[in-house]
């Protein structure tokens, strides 16, 4: 019996054979998220040293030419972002010169997410002082939190940050936050002070039904923007 073998087309090389950095080049130009070491030096059949000094040689390389792109890691991975400086002219081609931005909701919940995490729903509204349902959904159809268990004691359900929100935010890790945790309050703390005369609800239910109170004036309403 005749061993099978594979024949590349003609002009197609092994990826062996494949010079390093541009292949890198051509892979990450395709990547939906950030790629890492691991996966880069099993997909090029490279040693993951090989990978990661090649990585950060083109981003220095990048780095010293100017280019209006460059080679961050981020999220655990490596991804082309455009430069900040150059944000202006990006915005114009994608989005006809309108910003698109999370609402100042949404922005303060995801906060409060990603600093107290996991932590459910009825937490986070009552650090804010609002019912947060709509904004949630908005957050967790956006792929910016995601659930993570359930709470031991009351069973509601628990939520953090995705890597997404990693990757929007140009982190490595949540260790990268800015240090503002101990400067938010206790949610024991702000549930205490608003017990009373203040309609109750139930956040971590999972849709709002009729005759379900709602404070008037709050943001509980979905948020269509962007990040």
């Amino acid at each position: 019996m005749s061993e099978e073998t594979t024949e590349l087309p003609a002009g197609l090389r092994a990826v062996a054979d494949l010079d390093l950095k541009p292949a890198l080049e051509a892979m990450l130009m395709v990547v939906d998220e950030p790629a890492t070491e691991e996966h880069l030096a099993k997909l090029l059949e490279r040693p993951k040293r090989r990978i990661a000094d090649a990585l950060r040689e083109l981003a220095d390389e990048y780095a010293v030419q100017g280019r209006g792109f460059e080679l961050r890691f981020v999220a655990g991975g490596w991804r082309f972002y455009t430069r900040p400086e150059y944000a202006a002219a990006v915005e114009r081609l994608v989005l006809d010169g309108q910003t698109a931005r999370l609402t100042q909701a949404a922005l303060e919940t995801l906060a409060v997410v990603a600093y107290r995490q996991p932590v459910s729903r009825s937490r986070v509204s009552a650090v804010r002082g609002v019912n947060c349902d709509g904004v949630m959904r908005t957050l967790l159809q956006r792929g910016l939190v995601e659930e993570a268990g359930a709470e031991p004691e009351t069973g509601a359900i628990l939520y953090r940050t995705t890597n997404y929100f990693l990757e929007r935010m140009g982190l490595r890790g949540l260790d990268e936050l800015p240090e503002l945790a101990p400067f938010l309050p206790e949610a024991e703390a702000i549930e205490a002070e608003t017990q009373e005369g203040v309609p109750s609800f139930d956040p971590d239910a999972p849709d709002d039904g009729p005759g379900t109170p709602v404070r008037r004036g709050t943001d509980d309403a979905d948020d269509q923007t962007e990040l």
